[in-house]
């Protein structure tokens, strides 16, 4: 039998262990040293999955031979992969895993993906001949070829996926919420998770992008499969300072059972008095203070599921044994799955900020190889650098935001926040529809200037940077609605979903990628390959992608309507919560004004 390690002070975590199964020792795991090792296998992963995305467009179309439309679409799809495997991730590491060894697992399936992507890029046989661009001898590659980068793309995706579902959650495990200092603490985790994200991709942008154009690609692809093997030794050499917290089981299966168990009931009539449901008052209290489920008020919203909480007389055992979930759920797991069903309209009207981001890694970048580069006179600049422009965007748009704009909306709303995540999401939706819409002019702008070359396939006497003003729009807009979406689904989402709720939210990202594909599939199909009315056209000069640009322009607009729609209608869980307890203390009239605020976002 393990004995129990000496306690600083009897200081023992109740809910956290060490590697051995232990009771966690608060001066011997956790905090800063722990959580610096999870950020550096977050940096790296950051890393090598932009360093791959965001110059793959130019080796799909300059070294694959594959038309502009088909490696849009590469390249979004295997990003939505990535976005949409956490989820996977999620349910696999609270019901199978856990966080550490999900982490460790997806990890080394990442760096087995990026090593056969560098292989691929190393064999000659692995890639079809070399041409002249634009060329009518350029043979597109094979099936087999493209067999092999895709095996290693969704190899990286899969990890990437894996990975990046638990980092956050695995971080934030390594501090106690119970202790105040703690506490603070982790909230200067998840700035310091933010700003190792932006650096990661700072430098994916610049130093791997330039690489991958001027050493080549497998320098490229080499340096980010070391990178993601030197992050999952870090954080390996990390296991024994870890706190560990126990498996909790998928959110998505009570989500499951509180659906079904209301479905078989559906014929019940609903009590009048919330007080005849399953598990109220006292009962939830009394498994609240053993640490399990914060109880939660009852609603009227979304009345249909109160039925998974209606006791029948096949369930009058209740009390002794509790019954299937997947015929009778606690009014607390009820109204955790209307918390979720809540959150759905936000969830579904960010999706298309993050249609309009794809085409930052797509398109403008397509754009980029047709410009003049140069820099300098002597440099020039790689297509995929300009996203770099991107990356300032958001690191100069943080500080401001956190140092000028908070104080004064604070000031004016009453709002600690500044504020409220719904109002910053609303900010990051409109910048996205601007973004596009100077897109589509300076397309416009640059096919005039290509008109008048006699070359059509030559360089465009046109500076690139003419193109930065829709990379600083987009990240910009980034800034606000990542932030705002990562605060509104941590926040709203119910305490024990939180891994759930972080791959709900990377899932709008995957389906604003796989949107962009199925627009962009849509498109060429309707206007053509080529020819006097094709959008997309493998050519750009001979295309008209500043219909596609107005396009995505007038759907954000549309969407940023219902958006504004669905934010008016919502309530944020704390004004749920106060008006329930009726409570009216000082944190009760922050939250309530919080949520007041939000209604007007």
């Amino acid at each position: 039998m393990a004995t129990l390690p000496e306690t600083d002070g009897g200081k023992l975590l109740p809910d956290a262990w060490d590697y051995k199964g232990r009771p966690a020792v608060r001066s011997q795991t956790g905090r800063w040293t722990s959580a610096a090792m999870i950020l550096v296998v977050e940096l790296n992963e950051r890393l090598t999955s932009l360093g791959i995305a965001v110059n793959l467009v130019t080796y799909t179309t300059g070294t694959m031979h594959l038309g502009n439309a088909v490696s849009a679409n590469t390249v979004t799809n295997f990003l939505g992969t990535s976005f949409m495997l956490c989820l996977l991730g999620g349910f696999i590491a609270d019901t199978f895993l856990g966080r550490y060894l999900t982490i460790a697992i997806f990890a080394a399936v990442q760096a087995t993906g990026v090593t056969i992507l560098t292989i691929s890029t190393a064999v000659p046989g692995l890639r079809p001949p070399h041409c002249v661009p634009s060329s009518s001898a350029c043979i597109p590659a094979s099936g087999g070829q493209l067999a092999v980068l895709y095996l290693a793309l969704y190899l990286t995706a899969l990890g990437t996926g894996g990975l990046k579902s638990s980092v956050s959650g695995f971080g934030s495990d390594q501090f106690d919420e119970a202790d105040s200092s703690e506490k603070k603490s982790m909230m200067r985790f998840f700035n310091w998770f933010f700003f190792l994200i932006s650096l990661g991709s700072l430098l994916a942008v610049t130093v791997l992008v330039y690489v991958q154009d001027h050493l080549g690609r497998r320098w490229g692809y080499g340096i980010c499969a070391t990178s993601i093997l030197i992050g999952l030794v870090v954080f390996l050499s990390g296991t024994r300072r870890y706190r560990f917290k126990k498996l909790v089981g998928s959110p998505l299966t009570q989500i499951a059972a509180v659906v079904a168990a209301a479905w078989k009931k559906r014929k019940l009539p609903l009590p009048s008095d919330a007080a005849l449901l399953y598990d109220v008052g006292e009962e939830a209290a009394l498994e609240w203070k053993k640490g399990k489920k914060q109880p939660l008020p009852h609603t009227e919203q979304f009345r249909f599921l109160d039925h998974a909480a209606i006791k029948t007389e096949g369930d009058a055992g209740a009390a002794v044994a509790p019954p299937s979930k997947w015929r009778l759920n606690t009014l607390t797991d009820v109204e955790e799955v209307k918390m979720v069903v809540r959150m759905l309209p936000i969830w579904a009207t960010t999706i298309m900020f993050w249609t309009v981001y794809a085409q930052m890694t797509t398109f403008s970048v397509s754009q980029a190889t047709t410009m003049d580069r140069r820099l300098g006179g002597s440099f020039d600049i790689p297509p995929g650098s300009l996203t770099v422009f991107f990356v300032v965007s958001i690191l100069l748009t943080v500080p401001i935001y956190d140092r000028l704009l908070v104080p004064v909306c604070r000031r004016l709303t009453g709002n600690p926040q500044g504020l409220t995540p719904l109002q910053r999401i609303g900010i990051g939706l409109v910048l996205s529809a601007f973004a596009m819409a100077a897109a589509a002019l300076t397309e416009i702008k640059r096919l005039r200037v290509a008109g008048t070359m006699a070359d059509p396939s030559g360089t465009v006497p046109m500076s690139v940077f003419s193109l930065v003003p829709q990379f600083l729009l987009v990240g910009s807009g980034e800034a606000f609605a990542y932030g705002g979406q990562l605060d509104f689904f941590l926040r709203e989402c119910p305490s024990g979903m939180k891994t759930m709720s972080t791959g709900l939210f990377l899932s709008t990202l995957s389906l604003g990628f796989f949107l962009s594909s199925a627009l962009v599939t849509l498109v060429h199909k309707a206007t053509g390959q080529g020819g006097h009315g094709a959008w997309l056209a493998d050519n750009l000069n001979q295309g008209r992608l500043y219909n596609f640009y107005w396009l995505l322009a007038v759907l954000s607009v549309l969407n940023l309507f219902i958006y504004l729609v669905a934010a008016r209608w919502y309530v944020y869980r704390d004004r749920h919560l106060t008006a329930a307890s009726g409570s009216d203390d000082e944190n009760g009239g922050v939250e309530l004004k919080e949520a007041e605020s939000c209604c007007h976002a």
